[in-house]
């Protein structure tokens, strides 16, 4: 008589050290990167209101903020500057001006500590400029666009001006067509071949992005970005954005934002396997969560763990995140949600 074993899935299940042992996905400090923002003209850290726990630093505490988060094994950081509205100019030209906060910050970190952090840069101008727009509005047949090929020379400017004061990876995220190329032409013409690029390939026209406009200041003050952004229907076109950086000299591809494009995720990874795959967990989604956690209608570790869980098992090898700080604070705590 033949016999047919009775399949329990639950024997893996059944206490934690099973649970652990055959974990597919665990969540390390090693695929953690902080986004920071540096603000010229302040003299304290700015609590950011739309995004509980987060802050826009003075630039010349860059250095103790980089340290306290390696203290907690954070070793990766993506540096945005915050500059007051009348800097800001059509153009962005202070977009890639050396005294920037971007610029100074990176020389303050590698003049104190060395070159251990690996710094990023987000390289946009929508920060720096008086309309809020990620590359130039110009006229044409009667209504505003967003000139392609004139921002190029500006964002290659800037990447290199963020080479220059010492950054490891420059990011890209305006959605330029050949962004990543005439970056890359720029670094290396100017010397800087060893610089890579972390393009933002995949950056989708999301609502999510609220409570970042407001800490960064960049809000459009006219229209959207829908013409250059991605259109949040679609999930081939992706493959194309990131083939077309790739082709261009792209080191590493993101995808942005990481919950609501999860399967965005996965088609990369499963298509670009030999590339590392950043995915930016942004600020709308965390500000969501943290909201959600304030009400106590969640578990605030619980639901973060899950959180990034979810991205790196999607495919994302290195998870860009705001819960940064307190995902390591918990690690080290010795705090495990499953």
């Amino acid at each position: 008589m033949a016999y047919f074993p009775v399949l329990r899935p639950r024997r893996l299940r059944a206490k934690k050290s099973i649970r652990d042992l055959v974990a597919e996905t665990n969540v390390s400090v090693n695929d953690l990167m902080l986004p920071l923002f540096f603000k010229e003209g302040i003299r304290e850290p700015e609590p950011i209101e739309a995004m509980p726990g987060q802050y826009r630093y003075p630039v010349d505490m860059a250095p103790k903020i980089v340290q306290e988060a390696m203290e907690l094994g954070i070793k990766s950081f993506l540096l945005f500057g915050v500059i007051p509205d009348d800097k800001k100019d059509f153009q962005g030209t202070a977009a890639y001006d050396p005294e920037g906060p971007v610029p100074r910050a990176i020389r303050l970190i590698r003049r104190e500590l060395g070159d251990e952090p690996a710094i990023f840069t987000d390289v946009c101008i929508c920060g720096y400029t008086t309309h809020g727009h990620c590359g130039i509005p110009v006229e044409r047949r009667g209504r505003k666009v967003i000139d392609n090929d004139s921002t190029l020379k500006i964002i290659a400017k800037m990447a290199v001006t963020h080479a220059e004061a010492g950054a490891d990876f420059v990011a890209p995220s305006g959605m330029m067509d050949g962004m990543v190329k005439a970056i890359r032409e720029a670094l290396d013409n100017e010397g800087y071949s060893d610089v890579g690029i972390m393009s933002y390939a995949v950056k989708y026209a999301s609502g999510f992005y609220g409570p970042f406009r407001e800490a960064a200041g960049s809000a459009p003050r006219f229209g959207d970005r829908r013409s250059y952004q991605m259109d949040p229907r679609n999930a081939a076109e992706a493959l194309k954005e990131a083939a077309l950086d790739v082709e261009e000299g792209a080191d590493i591809l993101m995808v942005k934002p990481a919950l609501a494009y999860l399967d965005v995720i996965s088609i990369l990874k499963e298509a670009f396997p030999q590339y590392p795959l950043a995915a930016y967990n942004v600020s709308g989604e965390y500000s969501m969560v943290k909201a959600a956690a304030e009400k106590s209608w969640i578990d605030e570790k619980l639901v973060t763990f899950e959180i990034i869980t979810a991205i790196k098992r999607a495919g994302a090898d290195i998870v860009i995140t705001y819960h940064a700080l307190d995902v390591a604070r918990w690690l080290r705590e010795g705090y495990s949600p499953f």
